[in-house]
């Protein structure tokens, strides 16, 4: 607004006071407007907060239920890999004593042929005195 020459410094002072209550009402404005802003923008940031720790707790009961699974899983393959042992050792020493058996036998198959060797042997030298 141009200025009147014959304005006078009253008028003057008026006019700034007008202007700064003007300048004071538009902060007001703005600050009542942030404010409620800020109060929505706070809900919004305490929902996103309380879902990324619901996320997180999601997760973390996941994590847990997946080790148990895991250690679960890791015990049984530990009770069959010790029942596959014991079953490997059984095997072995039956085979063991299979062999032990078969090795007796054939012992005593040479020891009944070596007596009949020896008995015939005997039988000869009777016969021919």
């Amino acid at each position: 607004m141009p200025r009147q020459d014959n304005e006078k410094f009253s008028n003057r002072l008026e006019t700034a006071a007008k202007a700064r209550a003007e300048m004071l009402a538009k902060a007001k404005a703005r600050a009542e407007a942030a404010k409620v802003n800020f109060e929505a923008k706070a809900g919004e940031r305490m929902a996103i907060a309380t879902a990324r720790e619901e996320r997180a707790k999601q997760r973390a009961e996941e994590k847990r239920l997946a080790a148990l699974a895991a250690e679960k899983r890791r015990q049984e393959e530990e009770e069959q890999r010790k029942l596959a042992e014991i079953e490997a050792k059984a095997q072995a020493e039956r085979e063991h004593a299979e062999r032990i058996a078969a090795q007796e036998a054939l012992e005593a198959e040479q020891k009944a042929k070596r007596d009949a060797r020896y008995a015939a042997r005997k039988a000869q030298k009777k016969k021919g005195r």
